[in-house]
């Protein structure tokens, strides 16, 4: 066959090959009926008004119309992506939960994400980073909804809606401001831990890839036997933790300010694949008294107690739909599995209600039936109707028990009883020890460390104008370490020796 020949053919397969992706790809409407014209709308003649009867054009608008969803209140500027976790160690004595097991490997979806910023906001804040992981288990889905850091700013979920308040924008002028964070903070002395740990470096982390990931709680691992051992969890960076320093942060957010995720979308197109390991801190429920603080309590660290590795969690591919990945997520903390239960944790008792709410509310009651949320398991129950019910259910027993047409329920995933004693009561903790840890973790910073911390702590405080709420603010972090609070009092141009007598009035 001569070479005109052989052209021929290649041309005339090429263009077999693009006339069947065209065919393939060929533009309808949402009820799938061919479109003819998608670049001019019918008109009643050359000259006259446009026609309602396009339903290809109201229906584009239409749908333009109502693109959006609620943003998130907070979490809202957050990126994806898929990956799977391996078991390393057999903690079957500990948990009944098959994510554990040895030689499972689990899918998994991780959403990271600032706390207070809209979507689209600069991914440069001083802000927690959130770190919410969907395993879909062989027994239905678990989410893992912590942050980067262990611990967090309140212990009581009563004070979260004013906690978020403080911190968004003002109310008046749509722009974030100190005194209104700072007004909060300077009445919420528990916050001082956490503050210290957010103005360091690793508060503005250069990558999502290079920060830990917390359970920030303490969740309660249940076995086979029906033994409760409390526990908290903590995903180490195999990357490393780095962050920006405060004189890098301007420079950073005019290069990119999307850096966190395209950093984590570059790496993983290259092949390099982020990993963390997943770390588990354990006590029996008897040793929960030992400390000198409350140990449910999420503002504080469990010290002296080892850490040991479980598993390793590798993320190794881009979501292919932003919105119906990342944006359609939904995480909950009271989203469980058997072998897995909730502990008393004040903050985590909130959280396991607001957070599911807050995505019913996003995105339906049927949020849990979209892809992305979908478990890998069956699922059988008799919830029914509802907008955007595609669930597919049948039959006529719509209820439980039933002689007809029974769902049998599971007596191994029932929760483990625990006695509950004492009476009703609203008052705080009895070990509150708001001061010590953010002594203690201020002490174990190196001296750069230290200059950036107060220098970036420094600069925010040195925006406040209350002069009151400024000098409860310096005296909770002098409380927490002398050195800590005279270097931020000069640091602010404070009157040190009013600051070390206001010190001198508080309680750790």
């Amino acid at each position: 066959m001569n070479s005109s020949a052989t052209k021929s053919i290649v041309l005339s397969l090429t263009l077999s090959v693009f006339a069947a992706s065209a065919q393939a790809a060929q533009l309808s409407t949402d009820a799938g009926a061919p479109v003819g014209d998608n670049q001019n709308s019918q008109t009643a003649g050359p000259a006259g008004p446009v026609l309602l009867q396009d339903s290809h054009l109201v229906e584009k608008l239409q749908r333009f119309d109502r693109e959006r969803i609620p943003e998130r209140v907070v979490h809202a500027r957050g990126t994806g992506a898929s990956g799977f976790f391996q078991p390393s160690a057999d903690i079957a004595s500990l948990s009944r939960a098959s994510v554990f097991k040895s030689g499972t490997q689990t899918p998994v979806f991780v959403r990271f994400s600032t706390v207070m910023g809209y979507r689209g906001s600069p991914e440069q804040a001083r802000d927690p980073r959130g770190f919410a992981v969907k395993f879909y288990t062989q027994q239905g889905n678990w989410d893992l909804v912590g942050i980067n850091w262990p611990i967090f700013f309140i212990r009581d979920a009563i004070k979260f809606p004013d906690f978020v308040h403080a911190n968004k924008p003002s109310a008046v002028t749509g722009v974030q401001d100190a005194n209104l964070a700072f007004d909060f903070f300077a009445h919420t002395p528990e916050a001082t831990n956490m503050l210290t740990h957010l103005y360091t470096d690793e508060g503005m982390p250069d990558s999502y890839r290079d920060m830990d990931g917390y359970g920030v709680h303490a969740f309660k691992l249940v076995n086979a036997r029906g033994e409760v051992h409390y526990v908290k969890f903590h995903f180490k960076s195999v990357q490393g933790v780095h962050g920006l320093r405060p004189q890098e942060i301007a420079a950073s957010i005019g290069k990119d300010w999307n850096l966190n995720s395209n950093d984590l979308y570059r790496a993983i197109r290259a092949g390099e694949y982020p990993k963390w390991d997943l770390y588990i801190q354990v006590l029996a429920p008897r040793d929960l008294a030992r400390f000198d603080f409350d140990a449910l309590d999420d503002t504080k660290v469990w010290t002296g107690v080892p850490e040991q590795k479980i598993g390793t969690m590798t993320l190794n591919r881009v979501p292919d739909n932003y919105f119906e990945s990342t944006e359609e997520s939904a995480f909950a903390p009271s989203r469980m599995v058997p072998g897995i239960e909730p502990s008393e944790d004040r903050m985590l008792q909130g959280r396991l209600f607001a957070y599911a709410d807050t995505q019913m509310y996003r995105l339906g009651a049927n949020y849990s039936s979209l892809p992305v949320n979908r478990p890998l398991v069956a699922v059988a129950n008799e919830d029914q109707d509802g907008a955007m019910n595609g669930g597919d259910r049948k039959g006529e027993t719509n209820y439980e028990p039933s002689g007809i047409h029974e769902v049998a329920e599971d007596p191994q995933a029932k929760a483990v009883r625990a006695a509950l004693l004492g009476t009703t009561q609203q008052q705080a903790i009895s070990k509150t020890r708001n001061f010590m840890q953010a002594g203690e973790y201020y002490r174990s910073l190196s001296a750069q460390d230290k200059v950036d911390l107060v220098t970036a702590l420094g600069a925010d405080l040195g925006h406040v104008g209350n002069e009151a709420n400024k000098y409860a603010m310096l005296a909770y972090f002098y409380k927490a370490d002398p050195d800590y609070g005279s270097r931020l009092a000069q640091a602010t141009k404070a009157d040190v020796t009013r600051v070390k007598a206001a010190a001198a009035q508080l309680t750790d």
